[in-house]
């Protein structure tokens, strides 16, 4: 009788596959922070772009647009882009405290700090908008003395709304450059040449919005649009490279200080 011995099992397929998670859930919790505030930056910047244009017609004639030539489609649908960018604010702030507070808990407090501050002037903004969308509703039949004061208050509205825009976006984010660059540049998180790039460009930033203020130059003007490149530059790489690259070096090596 012959019997047939089982071939043998060799150790390697006694062992247990490790179950096929996804992506995300192999990576370390410090890439998860890179990349969730990241994205958090790429999205701020493909919401806050897109409204200028969208918002183009009601800053540039209040009236009218009270009147009824603008369109309401185009100013709500800036509106809730801008929502989005102001959430977007503080998402990079909350997202990426787990590794700023590991360089400097005073700068990664001054971040989260600045965000929120530069979302709540965004959403200001945002309120004196819809304002105007719903003085334009009951213009509707107005005439005289109560259409003078209707095109009135839609002019101080959409004001209200530029002087927001210059202070949130337009200051305030030098603030942001100089709390977040710093912690970016001391603890090599990034190629320093990002960091550097907002270094460079937050007192550029107050620069212009002085400027503005006090009228030397318009908010739209060619210099103020140059102040803004070295920041624009800033953001937009740090949020490609935290998304695609992550940390250059794991803070949780650095020292806290």
């Amino acid at each position: 009788m012959t019997t047939t011995t089982p071939p043998a099992t060799s150790t390697a397929t006694l062992k247990t596959k490790p179950a096929t998670g996804s992506r995300i859930s192999r990576m370390s919790p410090m890439r998860k922070v890179a990349l969730a505030g990241g994205i958090a930056y790429l999205v701020s910047f493909a919401a806050s772009i897109p409204q200028l244009k969208l918002f183009a017609g009601l800053i540039d004639d209040p009236s009218g647009f009270i009147g009824g030539t603008g369109s309401n489609t185009s100013v709500l649908w800036g509106s809730w882009l801008e929502v989005i960018t102001a959430a977007s604010c503080i998402a990079t702030a909350v997202a990426l405290y787990p590794a700023t507070r590991r360089v400097s808990r005073t700068a990664a407090i001054g971040f989260v700090t600045t965000r929120v501050v530069e979302a709540t002037l965004i959403m200001v903004g945002v309120l004196g908008i819809l304002s105007v969308v719903t003085l334009k509703a009951n213009f509707a039949g107005a005439t005289g003395n109560e259409a003078d004061a209707l095109h009135m208050a839609g002019e101080t509205l959409v004001a209200m709304r530029q002087w927001t825009f210059l202070l949130g976006p337009g200051l305030i984010v030098g603030f942001n450059a100089l709390f977040l660059g710093y912690v970016m540049y001391r603890g090599r998180l990034v190629p320093r040449i990002i960091p550097t790039l907002g270094l460079i460009g937050a007192p550029l930033m107050f620069l212009s919005a002085t400027a503005t203020i006090f009228g030397v130059w318009e908010q739209s003007s060619v210099p103020s649009a140059l102040c803004t490149v070295p920041v624009f530059l800033w953001e937009l790489s740090l949020g490609i490279y935290l998304t695609f690259k992550g940390f250059k070096k794991s803070p949780e090596d650095i020292a806290p200080v």
